[in-house]
């Protein structure tokens, strides 16, 4: 069974950091390209940082995160990471690692999905 499970959410201050993980099973992320989403209540799901498969050295960041988050894989745990730093508020979102064989960081051009995991920034 193909599946991706999201975790490190949940309830942070402004300014802290937090490390969310993507853990595959049932498939290899090897040469996925993997992707993290996020969407706030009432607005689209947004690509905020994405990786390419392991045989090309692609990454993005969207401007809202770029400078405070780092997007990294670890091959051998089959799990892709997102390191959040300085932390604003404006960050509060329900948080989607995805994977797919194309490359972009639009949710168009990935295939499988984990659940989501929710993180609040607020004092």
């Amino acid at each position: 069974q193909v599946q991706l499970v999201e975790s490190g959410g949940g309830l942070v201050q402004p300014g802290d950091s937090r490390g969310l993980s993507c853990a595959a099973s049932g498939f290899t992320l090897d040469y996925c390209a993997i992707g993290w989403f996020r969407q706030a209540p009432g607005k689209e799901r947004e690509g905020i940082s994405c990786i390419s498969g392991s045989d090309r050295s692609n990454t993005y960041y969207a401007d809202s995160v770029k400078g405070r988050f780092t997007i990294y894989r670890d091959n051998a745990k089959n799990t892709v990471y997102l390191q959040m730093n300085s932390l604003k508020p404006e960050d509060t979102a329900v948080y989607y690692c995805a994977a797919g064989y194309g490359w972009g960081c639009s949710p168009d051009d990935y295939y499988w999905w984990g659940q989501g995991t929710q993180v609040t920034v607020s004092s």
